[in-house]
């Protein structure tokens, strides 16, 4: 069942009393499942496993799991793709590699090397986007072609590789991914590409992409960041709702011309922000998550024709910033994945920064 929407709004309080009543997964830096202790040895001694190294900032929820997205911001990251399960026992999540340590090599370019966003379709299948590029906070290194994976959540396995190379130039900074189908069910994958104020269309039945520049007015900088978010009714056409971090306004386009290619005049402008806005997610209907940067607040935003009319849904604890909002569909909750992110990138987190995944607000299905 697609999880469709939220149709009580509960007071940031009241989200927060929810919280601490219901279950939380926390984690300090990377513990992982590891084979053997020999193998940990190996990879800590080698500097292939440094745990304060390493921060989740994306994550998708399937039954009890939680699938993460380890970027590879700086060495000693061994896995960049993994999961953590709401049954787990104890203080400290324990991390464990998906779909498997093989299949997240760095330096091998068949293998998983930097997995910056993620999205779980309703026919349970994680597409991943991997840019490619690893150490990208230190001395980044290109190890494989950006692409987006397709695994399947209950088997494991790989389905699909689409490869963007052919999509991106240099300068490309792939950021986020969407993926939705359009009614002939064909799997269309969007990805945002700050650098060259582009989306990235890949139509994966077809094995073709292009990509739909977007005009310059929604550009502040090259070195932004390229929100995107999928958004929808039923009955409705969907929408990729699109906005810099420090662009003045936000825009939403329906999908249907980015998927025939022709974008040109079918951008909406849904008004101007109030400072600059996070994109965290969506509810998998009509209503968008934000924040504003530095702030913990969450807001939720009912996506019309004016960018106004939000609410507040949920307040981070001292310390932490919600980095993604992601719905657990069979239990028909909002979640957030939360963590010290701002210290993480300062160098200043000990032995490493401090992750949840915590309930945000409960819901009811439309």
């Amino acid at each position: 069942m697609i999880f469709k929407g939220i149709l009580v709004a509960i007071l940031a309080s009241l989200c927060v009393d929810a919280q601490n009543s219901c279950d939380l997964i926390e984690w300090t830096g990377g513990q992982f499942e590891w084979p053997n202790s020999a193998t940990k040895s190996i990879y800590k001694s080698s500097g292939r496993y440094i745990p304060k190294n390493i921060i989740a900032t994306r994550g998708q929820i399937f039954k009890d799991d939680v699938f993460l997205a380890l970027p590879r911001y700086k060495p000693g990251v061994p896995v960049t793709l993994a999961k953590v399960s709401f049954k787990q026992k104890g203080c400290e999540a324990v991390l464990l590699p998906f779909p498997s340590w093989a299949s997240q090599e760095e330096g091998d370019s068949t293998t998983l090397q930097n997995v910056v966003d993620l999205y779980l379709d309703e026919n349970s299948i994680l597409w991943v986007l991997d840019t490619g590029v690893v150490n990208t906070l230190t001395q980044p290194i290109r190890r494989a072609p950006p692409k987006v994976i397709a695994i399947n959540v209950l088997t494991g396995k790989k389905v699909k590789t689409v490869d963007l190379s052919g999509l991106v130039c240099q300068a490309s900074r792939l950021q986020y991914l969407v993926v939705e189908y359009a009614p002939d069910g064909r799997p269309f994958v969007y990805v945002s590409d700050a650098a060259t104020r582009s989306i990235l269309v890949f139509d994966v039945a077809g094995n073709i992409g292009y990509r739909v520049v977007l005009p310059r007015a929604l550009v502040c900088s090259k070195r932004d960041v390229l929100y995107i978010a999928l958004t929808h009714k039923p009955g409705y056409e969907n929408y990729l709702v699109i906005t810099y971090l420090s662009g003045s306004r936000i825009y939403r386009i329906r999908t249907n011309y980015l998927r025939s290619g022709c974008a040109d005049g079918k951008i909406q402008d849904l008004g101007a922000k109030k400072g600059k806005v996070v994109i965290l997610g969506t509810d998998l209907g009509s209503g968008l998550f934000f924040r504003f940067e530095g702030k913990p607040e969450v807001y939720r935003w009912e996506v019309g024709r004016s960018f106004k009319d939000y609410e507040l849904v949920y307040k981070s604890p001292d310390c932490y910033l919600p980095t993604h909002v992601i719905p657990d569909v069979s239990r028909q909750r909002v979640r957030v994945l939360e963590s010290n992110f701002p210290d993480f990138i300062q160098n200043t987190v000990g032995c490493g920064a401090s992750q949840r995944v915590s309930l945000m607000i409960s819901c009811v299905n439309q």
